[in-house]
């Protein structure tokens, strides 16, 4: 049948599948802060050319910039300031730049899960996500010596049997969704499961307003003082409204010499007012779930 000629119960049934519950945002934030900051890196690297079965030397160049040279310029920005950070790691990244991972752990940072491959996970059968997110959690703790507790879906795509996968591995939060700017539980046909959303919007992602691609008309592109003023609009309102402010980046392309000032300016700008919280996305939920 078409969608128009659905009957009730097949719109409800996809629209409940995976809905947002209860509101986790705190009445005030960890030692009264005004808000909450969770700056995020998703460090894909030569994944994104890999999970679509490319063999492009040129676009895996650009992902190794992510980790020759974007990584450790973000490590050093944030030890400078006393920012931490979660990065969300396929785990062929972890495999092929180990050092980064056990170097991002060492300095107080959280790695997350993001796929094997940076697979999509509606592209592959449940048991076949299944396997690949049991795998990716295992090589994460292998290599970094402490296990995951949240997940941001590869290009946030999320399939009827991912939520179901992350109770499985006893997930804290997800950061894929888009129900709200704030923390909110989680609700499975109906059912609060007590996992922690830290939403996500791709007007707080860096790769839309820079990404091409040489072949297709993907050529959008926003100047970066533009792209400043976006992020600081979108800070400066969680912090009136006293919630979370969660910005998706990537280290390969943040990380740019004529870019990379965006985030320098952006922190300098969030300390300035004095009462802002910097946490992981792990202690952000858990303050989260807790004080709900």
């Amino acid at each position: 049948m078409e969608p128009w000629q659905w009957p009730e119960e097949v719109w409800r049934e996809r629209v409940g599948k995976v809905r947002a519950g209860r509101s986790l945002k705190p009445a005030a934030w960890k030692d009264g802060r005004r808000c909450a900051v969770a700056l995020s890196f998703d460090s894909d690297h030569e994944t994104n050319e890999l999970r679509d079965g490319g063999r492009s030397i040129g676009r895996m160049s650009q992902g190794e910039y992510g980790s020759r040279v974007g990584v450790p310029r973000i490590l050093d920005l944030l030890g400078r300031t006393g920012v931490p950070a979660t990065f969300f790691v396929p785990a062929v990244s972890a495999l092929l730049h180990p050092d980064e991972q056990r170097r991002v752990v060492a300095e107080g940072h959280e790695i997350g899960l993001h796929g094997w491959i940076h697979e999509l996970n509606t592209a592959v059968p449940a048991e076949a996500e299944r396997d690949l997110h049991f795998r990716a959690a295992d090589t994460l703790e292998r290599i970094t010596g402490v296990r995951p507790v949240g997940m941001r879906t590869p290009s946030w795509d999320f399939s009827d049997a991912t939520l179901q996968i992350e109770r499985e591995l006893g997930l804290l939060y997800d950061s894929s969704l888009m129900a709200d700017d704030d923390p909110y539980e989680i609700v499975e046909a109906g059912e609060p499961t007590g996992m922690v959303e830290l939403p996500v919007e791709w007007i707080r992602d860096d790769a839309v307003y820079f990404n091409m691609n040489r072949f297709q008309a993907l050529r959008p592109y926003t100047d970066p003082e533009t792209v400043l003023s976006i992020f600081r609009r979108e800070f400066d309102r969680a912090h009136a409204e006293g919630g979370l402010f969660l910005l998706t980046m990537h280290p390969h392309v943040i990380t740019y010499r004529s870019r990379f000032f965006i985030l320098e300016e952006l922190i300098s700008h969030i300390q300035a007012k004095g009462d802002a919280w910097f946490a992981t996305h792990a202690d952000i939920a858990r303050f989260a779930l807790e004080a709900g």
